[in-house]
Order: structure tokens, then sequence, then C-alpha cells
């Protein structure tokens, strides 16, 4: 299954960095999202490097997952394609 990252979660003053918000592909409701909850996501730099992470939680009703990666990801992955295995 593949998602496309949003977003940094992000609270009125500051950005986790290593915190991102993740559209899963035919995934359009809150129920179907709580489903993905511990399953592993891998982004893939324009070098090659995996960075991996974890869905954590759910972001809102509209099936967009929370992901926890290992380090701090690069402002360049917001927009880019993952894989959720």
């Amino acid at each position: 299954m593949n998602g496309v990252v949003v977003n940094y979660r992000s609270s009125k003053h500051r950005q986790k960095d290593n915190y991102m918000v993740v559209l899963p592909e035919n995934c359009d409701s809150k129920a179907k999202a709580e489903k993905l909850i511990g399953k592993a996501v891998v982004w893939t730099s324009p070098a090659k490097k995996e960075i991996t992470g974890k869905i954590t939680n759910v972001h809102g009703i509209k099936g967009a997952v929370k992901v926890l990666f290992e380090k701090g990801m690069p402002g360049q992955a917001v927009g880019s394609k993952v894989r959720i295995e």
C-alpha cells in the first residue's frame, strides 16, 4: 500500500521534524485508518536512502495517519510517496 506525505505534525509554535501526517490511498475514513496503526512506513530519498517509521495514531476523520519516523525528515519529503508495509 502507498501513501502521500501531507505535512509535518505541528502545533501553534512548534514543528515536530520526525512526525509526519500521511494520507494512505484507498483510506477515506477514520475506521479504515485505525486498522493501519502499528504498520511500518518507508520513505525513500532521491539518493535511494530509506527512512523507516511507524504509524502511531489517526489524524482527523478523513483517513490521515500520524507517522513517527526514526529521525528528522527533510522538507523535500512533503508531497512525496511512502510505502506502507
